[in-house]
């Protein structure tokens, strides 16, 4: 299962959570201190402390971020926004 880490504040965190709504796709939430320093568990699967971070164990994704690529990731890997919007009709 996808899992994704996130803070609740962070906007970045909220256009991976639309992407994953988009696809329909199944995740389970991580959510993580808006300190930095206190964000042990997202270093220890992307070596850094920003989020939003998506592992995709299926893939072999084990800490991707930056918003944007996750987002394209989900996209090439899922779906396409055009197939996920005529799947929903």
């Amino acid at each position: 299962m996808l899992e994704l880490y996130v803070q609740p504040l962070c906007p970045y965190c909220r256009k991976v959570e639309r992407a994953l709504s988009d696809l329909g796709l199944d995740y389970e939430t991580h959510r993580v201190s808006f300190f930095k320093v206190r964000r042990s568990e997202v270093r220890a699967v992307s070596g850094q402390s920003q989020v939003p971070v998506l592992v995709d164990p299926e893939h072999g994704v084990e800490g991707m971020n930056e918003s944007d690529d996750i987002v394209d990731y989900l996209y090439e890997t899922y779906g396409r926004r055009d197939e996920a919007s005529t799947a929903a009709a």
